[in-house]
């Protein structure tokens, strides 16, 4: 279980005038501004589940990332991993989570990626059979011997994730905490790498919490989802309860009776206001309505009524769309205050 009580993350940043002049003006009277990256948020991720941390860049997500795996120390609030409070008990909670920060290693770059995790071995006081069986799956799934003996500095970015994923569930850790960690792999790799995590949670009931922009990623990974906006949570449930929160539906059809497709435009919107009517790819008509102004009941009523249907089906809204319309609705932050501290 992973709990988060108001948590409040602050970062005073001092203010900088341009030129010259402004550059002494600092030296003398300096001033700050407070910026609130996490603000006020709470939460409980149940064991076992694979939650997806979604937000527009500088939401405050690698932010809370960074105070659940003890790298930072909340301004306010607790968090707890499985009973530890991680900024209290860095090298037990360590022992128990894997990390993945697409920008931050956790190899040595000097050495080789074979190197580093015979380091990690014994960080962590991995079993032989385990060590040995999670290697097997890496050269099957990630292709690790490939990358030799090259040193991790001189490893491509794809090539270095490949080992930070392999490293992070070297332990068999009961959390995993995933951010951005397909940035730079290509299909191929990106697939191998939901196989790798979606078989540690079948297998091992590993917690996953997942940071990504890549919509793939999340629709592959996660069952449930945590919006979060200017620092604060707008959203927790299932996937599934975020794709209804979509303020537009669709519905697609094909008719018998003939009648031209720009025809068709005029009728539906000229009856539905507000309906958006146009061909798909396939020839068929595709309605875009506003749900609050409209059920689906009406809609297909109004259909049955003015065409002769062929075939009609409701495409789920996409995730996309529905985190769209989230950060594009969403107000001024208005965290930052700015004050001479």
């Amino acid at each position: 279980m992973i709990v988060a009580e108001h948590l409040v993350k602050e970062f005073r940043l001092a203010e900088r005038k341009p030129g010259l002049l402004g550059s002494l003006s600092t030296l003398l009277t300096r001033r700050y501004r407070v910026v609130r990256a996490v603000d006020d948020v709470s939460f409980e991720i149940p064991a076992g589940t694979k939650t997806a941390y979604i937000g527009a860049n500088g939401a405050g997500k690698s932010t809370t990332i960074k105070m659940l795996t003890g790298i930072m120390t909340p301004t306010s609030g607790r968090c707890t991993v499985a009973g530890l409070e991680p900024y209290r008990h860095r090298q037990r909670n360590a022992r128990t989570i894997g990390v993945v920060f697409g920008q931050r290693s956790q190899l040595w770059w000097d050495l080789s990626v074979p190197d580093s995790f015979r380091i990690l071995r014994r960080v962590y006081d991995i079993p032989e059979p385990v060590y040995r069986r999670n290697l097997d799956l890496f050269r099957e799934l990630l292709d690790i011997d490939a990358l030799g003996s090259t040193p991790v500095r001189q490893l491509s970015l794809g090539q270095r994730m490949r080992a930070e994923i392999a490293a992070s569930l070297l332990h068999d850790p009961a959390v995993l905490f995933w951010d951005e960690p397909t940035i730079g792999l290509d299909m191929v790799l990106k697939d191998a790498v939901r196989q790798l995590v979606n078989r540690a949670h079948r297998e091992l009931g590993t917690t996953v919490v997942l940071t990504s922009h890549d919509i793939a990623d999340i629709a592959a990974i996660c069952d449930s989802a945590l919006v979060v906006d200017h620092g604060r949570v707008v959203h927790q449930g299932t996937l599934r309860d975020l794709l209804r929160t979509a303020d537009h539906r669709s519905v697609v059809f094909d008719h018998r009776d003939g009648t031209a497709a720009e025809t068709v435009r005029k009728r539906v919107e000229a009856g539905l206001p507000g309906v958006h009517a146009a061909p798909d790819d396939g020839g068929r008509i595709r309605l875009d309505y506003p749900a609050g102004r409209y059920s689906s009941r009406q809609v297909l009523t109004f259909l049955l009524d003015h065409f002769d249907l062929a075939d009609w089906y409701a495409p789920e809204p996409g995730l996309e769309d529905v985190l769209r319309r989230i950060y594009g609705g969403s107000r001024s932050p208005g965290h930052a205050r700015d004050g001479a501290l």
